[in-house]
């Protein structure tokens, strides 16, 4: 089934961004808002201690486990933020190339942040996102 949500771009800005820099969805969409996706084993302890990508891997997985339960998919995601526990842009910037991997060409708006601490003992990644559907 196609995706409800239309990504929008604009000659105007910048087309450095890896992402759209907005997007819709219809009036009859359903939304829906995950909490932050973060990097936990089935058994509640950290994944991939100290490995920013790894982290940000299983964040997308266990998001994309989250939306299959709330009846969407990937391609239904409408925005993201991405927190990264680092003052070190690089950290970001691995973190942030993991998603948008992920995304593929369904480059949703996104946020990525640097923060000083996250929830977890030793995360270094989590994943808010909201997606939009139509009739499922």
């Amino acid at each position: 089934m196609p995706s409800a949500v239309t990504l929008i771009r604009s000659s105007a800005l910048s087309d450095a961004a890896e992402y759209a820099y907005a997007a819709t969805a219809p009036s009859d969409a359903r939304l829906i808002f995950l909490a932050g996706s973060c990097p936990l084993n089935p058994d509640g302890s950290t994944a991939a201690i100290g490995d920013y990508a790894a982290q940000a891997a299983a964040c997308v997985e266990n998001m994309t486990i989250a939306l299959r339960a709330a009846g969407a998919e990937i391609t239904d995601v409408i925005s993201t933020r991405v927190l990264v526990a680092s003052t070190r842009q690089a950290d970001l910037v691995t973190a942030w190339e993991v998603v948008r991997d992920a995304f593929g060409d369904h480059d949703v708006p996104s946020t990525l942040l640097g923060v000083t601490v996250l929830g977890y003992d030793d995360q270094l990644v989590e994943i808010e996102a909201v997606a939009a559907v139509v009739g499922r």
